[in-house]
């Protein structure tokens, strides 16, 4: 299936939010973390709690519970972690594959289209995902993918491969700092077309040589979740 022809499918869905649908999309902020937001020179974007502490309060300014963005967003966070750098520039993962969806620690989340359990697992390098569920979906005889990041230890807890889930079911909560590698509580949301041998785990940040490819392999997430411009 051509990448164009998987997006216009990926429009077409009717989709349960990812959040509990009471909470509004007027109840949604962008967010920008790449290394253009100067506001960002003042944090020191390698604590998460300075780093929540400045989300927290972008939501109260713009009266948000959810702030939203990071489709293919350069950002200079992940400079803090060996995970990540390299010693060639061109070779360091910093550009971002998923949608990110910064609230509150312990906020359920929920399964915005049929599937079953492909795989988890719990990420534990500093600044990976932590606690991490992937599904599978079958749609229209078409098979993708999507990836949940940075939950909570109980998410994982008790999971078997292959069981089904339904559309509107929660399946996790997100995670604090102490488990979802360290960063300001979220959930990575991505998409992904073909998961190759990953189990439980899906590069969600790339660096420049191999962005053409993750960007046909993992498109926009907002394709699917509608959520304003982001």
């Amino acid at each position: 299936m051509t990448l164009s022809s998987f997006e216009a499918l990926l429009k077409s869905l009717h989709v349960h939010p990812l959040i509990h649908a009471e909470v509004s999309h007027n109840s949604y902020v962008p967010l920008d973390l790449s290394i253009h937001n100067k506001q960002l020179d003042s944090v020191d974007v390698s604590s998460s709690y300075a780093l929540e502490a400045f989300i927290w309060n972008h939501l109260k300014v713009n009266n948000a519970k959810v702030a939203i963005g990071g489709y293919l967003e350069h950002r200079g966070i992940y400079n803090r972690s060996d995970y990540f750098s390299k010693a060639k520039p061109e070779e360091e993962r910093n550009i971002h594959l998923g949608l990110d969806l910064w609230v509150e620690a312990g906020t359920a989340i929920y399964t915005p289209l049929d599937g079953k359990i492909h795989s988890f697992k719990n990420n534990t390098n500093y600044g990976d995902y932590g606690p991490t569920i992937i599904l599978e979906h079958c749609i229209e005889n078409v098979t993708f993918f999507t990836l949940y990041g940075h939950l909570s230890l109980e998410s994982i807890s008790g999971l078997k491969v292959g069981v089904e889930v339904k559309q509107g079911d929660p399946i996790a909560t997100l995670g604090t700092a102490e488990v979802n590698g360290d960063y300001a509580p979220h959930l990575h949301f991505q998409i992904i077309k073909d998961i190759q041998d990953y189990k439980g785990d899906y590069p969600g940040v790339s660096n420049q040589l191999d962005l053409d490819f993750y960007k046909s392999n993992c498109p926009n997430p907002n394709l699917l979740l509608k959520l304003g411009n982001n």
